[in-house]
């Protein structure tokens, strides 16, 4: 169907609501008009958008910073619109070359099949189980054979496929590019052939995929897709995105009390951002908590209530109590008026050699023994990560039971 031909629906508040909403938080909307115009039409209609979000479960778990494509999925699940999470079975069979400066070796179907039985429950815990349609891409992928394959590669031309960032580098430095690596962004953009989708999710990494999405619906003869870009999340650290390698992630099968102290050991600054992308508060209700703190209200408390509502999100109400409970005990013991105040540049810093730094710790290896014995506190919160990085902001920092200091870290 060609939306250009297609009725023209009045702008009503609702749907600029729901564009507020689409925008929130992220990188780019692509094209806007196009998507308002959706909007309009579902808006007057009552027919639900179709939104897609495709994730290939290369990993057995997932940290928060994958859930901020989730979060923004559950947005507009919550607008009405049917949101579509696809599980990747078949595309991981060939990698994902995105964002890569060398082949990416395929997973085996059983640690397909192990890690996607993890995706959807890890899933669910931000979208609405009953209200999202889960898919998997291997339904349409594996009856397309040969000859289909071949007829989807003639829909696009080597030049346009070089035009990527990834493949260009590799060219240029003559580092080897297989052929199937051309497939696998054919195959995520025949998804949204497959599905019918009016928008498709992704992080900035994911660019060039969705844009094939929209190419190849025009070619099938649909409407194309629009497609949102979520930016990636940085880490505890503040500066680098969120990883398991740089060590800098919450996870969200860890711990209630780990959870709520990794959330509550970010920076004042950091804290804003992680409510725009991980909060499902309004933005009204956060820009109303920004200036609570700017009249003089604790930012702690701002970072507390958001402790809580991701560690709620993740392990239940309850267990949030418990955990800000936890909190509340540990914090009891109070803080000397007459502290130490210290100021130490470098941020993001590790934290054994902030100890170090700030004077609390002869050495980082006898800081890092210190954690490990549970005798090492930042904003009353035990550190057990030896491989904590603070970013910029102040922290009251507790060795043992008699030594403390403001840290101001720059």
């Amino acid at each position: 169907m060609n939306q250009a031909s297609s009725p023209t629906y009045p702008i009503t508040d609702r749907v600029r609501e729901a564009l507020a909403v689409s925008k929130r938080g992220c990188e780019e909307l692509i094209p806007e008009d196009e998507w308002v115009k959706k909007l309009a039409r579902s808006e007057a209609t009552g027919q639900p958008l179709r939104i897609k979000l495709g994730l290939d479960p290369t990993a057995p778990d997932i940290h928060i910073g994958h859930t901020v494509v989730l979060n923004k999925m559950r947005q507009l699940q919550n607008l009405g619109h049917q949101v579509i999470f696809l599980i990747g079975d078949f595309t991981s069979l060939i990698g994902d070359p995105s964002g890569r400066n060398s082949t990416r070796p395929p997973l085996t179907p059983e640690q397909i099949k192990a890690n996607a039985e993890t995706y959807y429950k890890q899933a669910s815990l931000v979208l609405d189980p009953e209200k999202t349609e889960t898919r998997y891409n291997s339904e349409w992928c594996l009856p397309l054979g040969s000859m289909g394959m071949i007829q989807l590669a003639a829909k696009y031309t080597v030049a346009r496929m070089m035009e990527r960032n990834d493949f260009h580098d590799r060219f240029k430095a003559g580092t080897p590019i297989s052929v199937h690596e051309f497939l696998y962004p054919l195959m995520q953009g025949y998804d949204s052939v497959a599905l019918k989708s009016d928008l498709e999710l992704g992080g900035t990494d994911q660019k060039f995929n969705l844009l094939m999405g929209r190419h190849l619906q025009v070619e099938y003869g649909q409407e194309a897709q629009c497609i949102l870009t979520m930016p990636l999340l940085e880490g505890l650290d503040g500066v680098d995105k969120m990883s398991k390698s740089k060590n800098n992630y919450i996870g969200i099968s860890e711990a209630p009390n780990t959870m709520f102290a990794k959330v509550l050991s970010i920076s004042d600054t950091l804290m804003w951002r992680w409510y725009t992308l991980l909060s499902f508060q309004s933005e009204a209700q956060i820009e109303a908590l920004k200036q609570e703190i700017a009249n003089g209200r604790n930012p702690k408390d701002a970072k507390v209530a958001l402790a809580k509502e991701i560690t709620a999100r993740f392990h239940g109400a309850s267990a949030a109590d418990a955990a800000e409970q936890d909190f509340i005990h540990r914090s009891k013991g109070g803080v000397p008026d007459d502290i130490a105040d210290v100021a130490l540049l470098g941020a993001p810093m590790g934290i054994a050699g902030l100890l170090k730094s700030a004077g609390l710790a002869p050495s980082s290896s006898e800081a890092n023994r210190l954690i490990d014995g549970g005798g090492v506190r930042v904003d009353s919160v035990v550190i057990s990560d030896k491989g904590l990085k603070l970013g910029a902001g102040s922290y009251v920092v507790q060795v043992g039971k008699r030594k403390f200091a403001r840290v101001t870290l720059a």
